[in-house]
């Protein structure tokens, strides 16, 4: 993933208990590698993955280089979460680390710090795995400025990735088997060709009129016009340009609605839905939401064009910046959904 983080993160604490707000959740047994752009300050990719038993070592660091081989960093930032230190010895999985250091500086990164914790938790020590008197112990996670930060702009921070995953979860999977059915059995689109993206647009809007008056998931019906009105590629363009500019609360609207719509909708069209959320989510940073929402749409659908495109582009570490430009090429007048058109602002790549 990619996101902003405050200069002041390159204090080792406060960089160690910004992870869960970083990547979404608290990592466990985990390997996180945080990337550094030019200027030194700038963030750039965040990759997490589990920690590999010995014999996988050397696979799982060179994967883990190769991901940041095609962005544009100056140096990585190494994080181990795991495991017990005895006493008068190195954090544990040194052995580990000094794989992914040779595997970076073969893919021309120099790994600029090296910081093991057992957990991110207040209280648990944490060391460095080069300079013996680099070590502490964690601030509650809570009271740092990032976390402050996160909770004013609605961020939450998961104690674990399965609670994470958990929101992607059908609501009633009796409701996804009657809208399964319903939709296999439309023989043709529920509106004439000449009024159909209009209508189209009026059942998108009135998607969102619901979700401000908090009226609950939708009905059978509701869902089944919703899953219809996404698979028109005039109102799936419209549907990522409510992505701009990212975290809004026009884009926060619109990635609570797609979420709801995965819930709630059955295979292969709640593919619709999960790639907009990938997408929104990836656009405001949150690279380990936006990878499971289009998990979940490719599951659905796998041969579903624009979540393998986006699913690639994530894969290889691009930042959302370069990506907004797809926003952009959707972005027209947004009144189809009773919506003010948001400013369009797109950014390059560095």
């Amino acid at each position: 993933m990619t996101t902003a983080t405050p200069p002041d993160l390159r204090d080792p604490a406060q960089l160690l208990t910004a992870l869960p707000y970083l990547i979404g959740f608290r990592p466990a047994k985990s390997v996180v590698l945080l990337g550094h752009r030019d200027p030194g300050d700038c963030p750039g990719l965040i990759l997490r993955g589990d920690l590999p038993r010995r014999v996988h070592r050397i696979r799982q660091a060179q994967a883990l280089a190769q991901r940041f081989a095609a962005g544009c960093h100056v140096g990585v930032t190494l994080v181990i979460v795991g495991g017990r230190r005895r006493p008068g010895k190195p954090p544990p999985h040194t052995g580990f680390v000094e794989e992914l250091v040779r595997a970076l500086e073969d893919a021309g990164l120099p790994v600029l710090h090296a910081l093991w914790a057992p957990a991110i938790r207040a209280g648990a020590p944490w060391a460095c795995y080069r300079i013996e008197e680099c070590a502490g112990v964690l601030p509650d996670p809570r009271s740092t400025v990032l976390a402050a930060a996160a909770t004013e702009c609605g961020t939450v921070a998961f104690d674990s990735r399965e609670e994470l995953e958990a929101l992607l979860a059908p609501r009633s999977p009796e409701a996804l088997a009657r809208r399964a059915d319903q939709l296999s059995r439309l023989t043709s689109p529920p509106w004439p060709d000449a009024t159909r993206v209009n209508d189209a647009a009026s059942v998108v809007r009135a998607a969102f009129e619901r979700q401000r008056r908090g009226d609950g998931p939708p009905t059978d019906e509701e869902a089944v016009l919703l899953a219809n009105a996404l698979k028109l590629p005039d109102i799936r363009d419209l549907c990522l340009a409510m992505a701009v500019p990212p975290a809004t609360t026009g884009a926060r609207e619109a990635e609570h609605l797609w979420l709801t719509l995965v819930r709630e909708l059955p295979p292969p069209e709640r593919a619709e839905p999960a790639t907009l959320l990938g997408f929104t989510a990836y656009l405001r940073g949150d690279g380990a939401f936006a990878g499971m929402a289009l998990d979940n749409a490719l599951e659905a659908a796998p041969d579903h064009v624009l979540a393998s495109l986006l699913k690639r582009v994530l894969d290889t570490g691009t930042p959302p910046e370069v990506i907004r430009g797809l926003a952009a090429a959707a972005a027209g007048p947004l009144a189809g959904f009773g919506l003010d058109p948001a400013d369009i602002d797109v950014g390059e790549a560095a």
